[in-house]
C-alpha cells in the first residue's frame, strides 16, 4: 500500500521554496506521492446569500505544480486529488497529462472529479448540467489518444479528425483515477478507471460494502477487480500512533492500494492537525509515516 500527503496549501502558502520544503520533506520521511486538489477560479462569498467560501483558497494549477515540484523530488509520485475534468477541453488535458508524465518519468496518476462549484463552470464556458455524462466521453477520448498516434473519434461531444498528441506517455497511458461517491462514479471506474479516491467512508463495513460493489461491477463490465486501486484518504487530528497504525491496518486488509494523509481536511470523520506552521505539517508527516510504517 502506497503512502502519500495532500499538499496543504491553506496552511502552508504556496511559494516556489516552502512547496519544495514540503515535498522534499515528505519523500525524506518516505512519503511515496503527494496529491494537490484543483479549482480555477473562487467565487467571491459577499456575492453568496450563505456567505460560503465557494473554494476562494489557494490552488496551483496542478500540470504546472508537479512539473516544478518533478524535477526536485526523484521518488516521488503525482496524483491530482481531483482535476475537475469537465470544466477543461478533453484533448487539451490529454496533452498536458502526456507532456508531464514525460517530464516526471511516468509518475503522475490523473484523478478526475465532475465539481459541485456551477459558477467555476460559467467563467470556464462549459456545462455545469452534463458534466458527468460528458466526462465519460472525455476519458475514453483522452485514453484514445495516449494509446494511438492518430484518432478518429465520433461522440456525442467530441469529434476527432485522424488527429494525434505528441510526446504521448511511454506506456501507452496515463493512470486515470476517479474521485466521487454517487453509484454513477462507480460503474465509470468499472469500465473505465484505473482506480478510485474516495474519501467519505470511515474504517467499517460501510467501506467493506461499496468495495464489494466496485469489484461486482468491474467484473460485470469485464475487467480484472485486481486491475483497479482504491487511494483513501486518512486524518492524524485525533487519536494515538496506534489509532493510525490499526486504521492503516484496516485498509490494506480491505484492498486499499493508496492511503493518502489530509492534515488539513476537516469534514466527516477526518480531524485536522492543531499546528499550521510548515514545520508542524513536516513533523506530522514524520510521526505519521514511523506510526503507520509497518501496516503499509
Amino acid at each position: 500500500m502506497q503512502l502519500g500527503t495532500l499538499l496543504p496549501l491553506g496552511d502552508i502558502g504556496g511559494t516556489p521554496q516552502v512547496l519544495r520544503d514540503y515535498a522534499q520533506g515528505a519523500e525524506d520521511a518516505g512519503f511515496d506521492f503527494i496529491e494537490a486538489p484543483d479549482h480555477v477560479v473562487g467565487v467571491n462569498p459577499d456575492s453568496q446569500p450563505s456567505g460560503e467560501r465557494m473554494s476562494v483558497g489557494l490552488y496551483h494549477d496542478p500540470f504546472v505544480l508537479f512539473s516544478y515540484l518533478a524535477g526536485i523530488t526523484p521518488k516521488l509520485g503525482f496524483s491530482t486529488g481531483v482535476l475537475i475534468l469537465a470544466q477543461r477541453q478533453a484533448t487539451l488535458v490529454a496533452k498536458q497529462a502526456a507532456c508531464l508524465d514525460a517530464m516526471c518519468g511516468g509518475r503522475f496518476r490523473l484523478g478526475v472529479g465532475v465539481g459541485w462549484n456551477e459558477p467555476e463552470f460559467v467563467a470556464l464556458n462549459e456545462n455545469f448540467r452534463n458534466r458527468g455524462r460528458r466526462s465519460e466521453e472525455q476519458v475514453q477520448v483522452m485514453q484514445q489518444l495516449w494509446a494511438e498516434p492518430f484518432v478518429r473519434f465520433a461522440g456525442k461531444w467530441h469529434t476527432l479528425e485522424d488527429v494525434g498528441i505528441n510526446p504521448r506517455p511511454e506506456s501507452g497511458k496515463v493512470e486515470v483515477w476517479f474521485g466521487g461517491h454517487h453509484e454513477r462514479t462507480l460503474e465509470r471506474i468499472a469500465k473505465w478507471g484505473d482506480g478510485w479516491m474516495p474519501n467519505a467512508y470511515p474504517p467499517d463495513q460501510s467501506a467493506l460494502d461499496v468495495f464489494a460493489k466496485l469489484r461486482q461491477l468491474t467484473e460485470e463490465a469485464g475487467r480484472d477487480p485486481k486491475a483497479v486501486g482504491i487511494e483513501v484518504w486518512t486524518s492524524m487530528g485525533v487519536g494515538s500512533e496506534s489509532d493510525w497504525a490499526q486504521e492503516a491496518a484496516f485498509w490494506k486488509k480491505a484492498g486499499a492500494t493508496h492511503l493518502c494523509l489530509t492534515t488539513t481536511f476537516h469534514r466527516r470523520h477526518h480531524h485536522r492537525l492543531a499546528g499550521h506552521t510548515l514545520s508542524d505539517h513536516i513533523a506530522a508527516l514524520n510521526r505519521f509515516r514511523n506510526a503507520v510504517a509497518g501496516a503499509l
